[in-house]
């Protein structure tokens, strides 16, 4: 399935309430709509600025593992409604590796068609990345937040810039063997890292990439790097973001990026009343929504006690009172 094709075209579906009516119908007809993130353990192996991983206070809090069985009650409870498994959300899924096998089975077991692992790809070896694909791993999006070696030093604490870009160059030469697997990557810009994209191409040009996403900074938790303007990125979107994707376009790489009037208009996000339809996060503290007990539900029994359905069709009527801000959930553009 070519998810980034489907999330063009559902893009270009204007209307909230048509997009939400969408989503309702696929719940009554037993289809698959839900996007799920799961974190198979609270911990990482870096300490970024920009994430809370950089504040002490808020890593003690950041426990929590999930046992085999646990992932394996969570599968048969919510993954038949799964249009996509991401493993790795707000944590770094490679410092419990066991558990990413795992869930890469599960999910092929219960059919689902799109299953992605999210890691900044530090503790990556060729042999994991062989095996995850063996299984059924559909993408590996790797994080960076540097084109050259001092910045992405700087920003990803703890992290070594010549294993970052060796992980790359063997998973670029492992595509080769699997031409439908997908290598994206996730930039998170800042007024610090941002003129570097301008080098990006001519560092990584030989990399065999299939989507880069460009995400604007905002702010997560108390975070070491607090620099939040945008103010740069506005200026320069012409000279920077416009480069990145005609590169892309010529390479045939997907390109997903903020639109312009992001930096500058903070007006709610009319695709945020969406995202509360059909995101579902999972980790050892969470599942889903607050009164569903996957020791006990399942994805049935949950929407007619709590008669989703209707809920569902409120909301395509009512869709304004789930709006959010643009600078929380963005309105990107994908080419």
């Amino acid at each position: 399935m070519n998810i980034y094709r489907n999330l063009k075209y559902f893009n270009w579906i204007k209307s909230p309430r048509l997009k939400l009516f969408g989503v309702y119908l696929l719940h009554t007809f037993g289809k698959r709509y839900l996007g799920i993130f799961i974190d198979p353990v609270l911990a990482c192996n870096l300490r970024c600025k920009m994430c809370y991983f950089s504040d002490e206070e808020k890593r003690k809090t950041m426990k929590g593992i999930m046992s085999a069985s646990d992932i394996s009650r969570i599968a048969k409870a919510i993954f038949h409604r799964a249009l996509k498994v991401q493993i790795g959300c707000a944590a770094e899924p490679t410092v419990y590796k066991q558990a990413i096998s795992t869930l890469i089975l599960q999910s092929k077991k219960c059919h689902v068609p799109y299953v992605s692992l999210t890691t900044n790809g530090l503790l990556l070896t060729e042999e994991d990345v062989r095996q995850y694909i063996s299984e059924g791993l559909d993408e590996i999006t790797l994080s960076m937040h540097g084109v050259k070696k001092d910045t992405y030093e700087f920003f990803m604490t703890n992290s070594n810039y010549e294993t970052f870009c060796r992980v790359l160059t063997f998973i670029s030469d492992i595509k080769k063997d699997f031409p439908q697997f997908q290598l994206r990557i996730n930039y998170t810009m800042n007024e610090d890292n941002f003129m570097e994209l301008r080098d990006f191409f001519d560092i990584f040009g030989d990399i065999n990439i299939d989507v880069i996403q460009l995400r604007p900074i905002h702010k997560i938790g108390n975070s070491e790097y607090n620099n939040f303007s945008h103010e740069k990125q506005e200026k320069m979107y012409d000279e920077v973001i416009q480069i990145i994707k005609e590169k892309c376009r010529e390479k045939h790489i997907t390109c997903i990026a903020p639109k312009k009037t992001f930096f500058s208009d903070f007006l709610k996000n009319t695709n945020s009343a969406i995202v509360e339809s059909v995101y579902c996060y999972v980790s050892s503290s969470d599942c889903w929504q607050d009164d569903f007990d996957y020791q006990k539900d399942t994805y049935e029994s949950y929407s007619t006690r709590t008669k989703l359905s209707r809920k569902l069709l409120h909301n395509v009527f009512f869709w304004k009172k789930n709006l959010t801000t643009v600078e929380k959930k963005l309105n990107y553009e994908i080419g």
